[in-house]
């Protein structure tokens, strides 16, 4: 479907990538990794076509389709929440105008057997599969769906897009690329501005989804539950696995060992071919054999290995000082922003040593809980903070605050009293700054350089409770585990507010689910919270299903009345009916009898049966009878039909 060609990427003698090849194929779910900085967001941009290689090139199928979701994009505005994720369907309209102006052609040419209306046939035939593809038909539907897969209810679909935070109109420009249903996906740190149910939501979506897939993630759990495929890209060269994350680890482990096995006996080989070439360079007898291991070095592939080690942040957090038993509580806590509740009446408890997650929804209070804890927000009913209990604070907004002035050192000197001081370069080179980079300033800094400056912060001071909310935004996967693992050494007590499955799985025993304004208590890890989550959506929509079933049984009995009600009084009016019918059939016996009794009268005949004249007077007595019966019966049909 789309193929990567000898493609190089050069920066002022710098090779980004080096005639790197490889096929995306349909239905492929591949994960994109390396180093920050290896080149993976280019890569995206330039199969793309917003950036061009150096050389090689980019052979793409005829009428293939892309959709590209960047990092950072020009987020659109001037519309409703629904009206921008519409858009998506711009192509769509056009496709449609397309088919009724060649439906319109075909209907009226009568060159049937001429190429050029063979060809208007084949275009429609075309044109008809790609609208079938889109799924014209659902198109209301499909972008409710979407909308809500993705975290919007259905009061915010009217709202205006500039009403929403970054992260929440990224979401829309989300939603609008998978609505357009492309061939190919290329998806740039998707899951960046997602909390754990829309993260949810986008892996059964793309899982399912009927074009290929191509991604860049920090996110490990979510890699595992997509990706099939996995290229690696490292010191420009890209290695294909066939296989999803955490199996391409092993296998890659399994490279770099057999890689350094390689690396070692050429550099033997090296080493020994050098030495012979000095011991020999001289002698004439050895000359032809020198010049010979001379081009062979000169033609030898140098193996290469990436020393990924050597660039991980290494860490831990000071000893925490002893607090008291309960370290946070609250009774009724509320907290509103003019006419928006975000929650209230919440109780919670926090004791020593334990770490807890706040999970949920995005805008349900989790960072606003976090800062009222941290003392930066006012409040309603009762908040209690613990003896002697010290907070550490790491922040989801470090743009806000950082102060982009200051060099890497001055932010930890500035903060830093005691012996601590004398060990700051110590602690900057733990995060990966050393060097001319801590005189970098702020400003300029990365968002994982700006993340690993604010963790290095919390190491200035010892601190027995640590708010952490979102740390894990801007860092690798590896940083990430490092992270971890510092966490999990941590004596102290922790409350981290994270969307991260891989980060949390193990970390926290106990989560607080904010949901509808309020919050709940869950015991155990994530996957257990999401598993009962599951169940109690499973639940919910057992429930739902459930009354379905009971409202659709209450209308089959409704039905099954109406259709004996119907029966019955069919049933009356089909009695009427044959009553009329037997009246008149009554009627033309009698007439007919009383026209033969006519008929002899008038033939001057001798009328032989002496009760002749009797019968004859009973047969219009009975006609008379018969005739008024009748009238009854079509007065009864004509009352039954009005009141029926």
């Amino acid at each position: 479907m789309i193929s990567i060609n000898n493609l190089s990427v050069n920066f002022g003698g710098f090779d980004l990538f080096k005639e790197i090849s490889f096929l995306i194929n349909e239905k492929d779910r591949i994960g994109l990794v390396g180093k920050n900085g290896a080149g993976k967001s280019t890569l995206l941009k330039i199969i793309y076509g917003i950036e061009s290689p150096s050389s090689g090139s980019i052979a793409k199928a005829k009428d293939i389709s892309m959709g590209y979701l960047p990092q950072q994009m020009e987020l659109a505005a001037g519309n409703s929440v629904k009206a921008e994720a519409e858009k998506a369907f711009i192509e769509l309209n056009l496709l449609e105008k397309r088919i009724d102006e060649i439906t319109r052609q075909i209907s009226e040419r009568t060159d049937y057997e001429s190429k050029s209306y063979h060809d208007l046939i084949n275009q429609l035939s075309h044109l008809n599969e790609r609208l079938e593809v889109f799924g014209a038909a659902d198109r209301d539907a499909l972008v409710e769906q979407t909308l809500k897969g993705l975290g919007f209810e259905i009061k915010d679909f009217e709202r205006q897009t500039t009403e929403f935070s970054g992260g929440w109109r990224m979401r829309i420009e989300l939603a609008k690329i998978l609505l357009q249903n492309p061939d190919v996906l290329l998806l740039d740190e998707p899951t960046n501005h997602l909390d754990i149910e829309s993260i949810q939501w986008l892996e059964d979506f793309l899982k399912n989804y009927r074009g290929a897939v191509v991604m860049v993630s920090h996110d490990r759990a979510f890699l595992d539950n997509i990706s099939k495929r996995t290229i690696e890209i490292s010191l420009g060269k890209i290695y294909d696995y066939r296989a999803p994350y955490s199996k391409y680890l092993q296998l890659r482990k399994e490279r770099i060992e057999q890689q350094r096995a390689a690396y070692e006996n050429q550099q033997k080989m090296i080493q020994d071919t050098e030495k012979f070439i000095e011991r020999f360079r001289y002698k004439a007898t050895k000359a032809v054999q020198v010049q010979s291991r001379i081009k062979q070095l000169e033609k030898l592939e140098r193996i290469e290995i990436e020393e990924e080690d050597k660039a991980s942040i290494q860490f831990q957090f000071p000893p925490a000082p002893h607090s008291g038993t309960i370290v946070v509580e609250t009774e009724n806590l509320s907290k509103r922003f003019g006419n928006l509740t975000v929650f209230e009446n919440i109780d919670l408890v926090i004791e020593r040593g334990e770490k807890v997650a706040f999970v949920g929804k995005n805008g349900e209070g989790k960072t606003t809980l976090s800062r009222i804890i941290v003392n930066e927000l006012d409040y309603e009913g009762k908040l209690k903070i613990g003896h002697k209990v010290k907070i550490g604070y790491y922040a989801q907004n470090q743009d806000t605050l950082l102060d982009k002035n200051r060099t890497v050192f001055q932010t930890l000197d500035d903060i830093a009293v005691g012996d601590v001081r004398k060990n700051l370069r110590s602690i900057l080179g733990s995060f990966l700054f050393s060097g001319d980079t801590v005189d970098k300033k702020v400003a300029v800094l990365s968002g994982g350089e700006r993340s690993r400056l604010a963790l290095a912060k919390l190491l200035l001071e010892p601190y027995n409770l640590l708010v952490l909310d979102e740390p894990t935004n801007h860092l690798d996967i590896r940083s990430k585990e490092i992270l971890k693992n510092a966490l999990l050494q941590y004596d102290g007590t922790l409350i981290v507010v994270s969307h991260d499955r891989e980060f949390l799985d193990g970390l926290t025993e106990k989560l607080y689910e904010f949901r509808n304004k309020n919050i709940k208590e869950y015991r155990g890890g994530i996957y257990d919270f999401l598993k009962k989550r599951k169940l109690a959506q499973l639940k919910d929509i057992e429930k739902k299903n459930q009354s379905k079933a009971t409202q659709k049984q209450e209308k089959a009995s409704e039905q099954k009345l109406d259709y004996l009600k119907r029966k019955e009084i069919e049933r009356n009016r089909r009695k009427i009916i044959n009553k009329i019918e037997k009246a008149e059939a009554e009627i033309s016996n009698i007439e007919e009898k009383i026209a033969k009794a006519d008929e002899l009268l008038s033939s001057g005949k001798t009328i032989e049966n002496p009760d002749f004249y009797t019968d004859y007077e009973q047969l219009k007595q009975q006609l008379e009878l018969e005739m008024q019966n009748w009238e009854n019966l079509q007065t009864e049909l004509e009352e039954f039909e009005k009141n029926e």
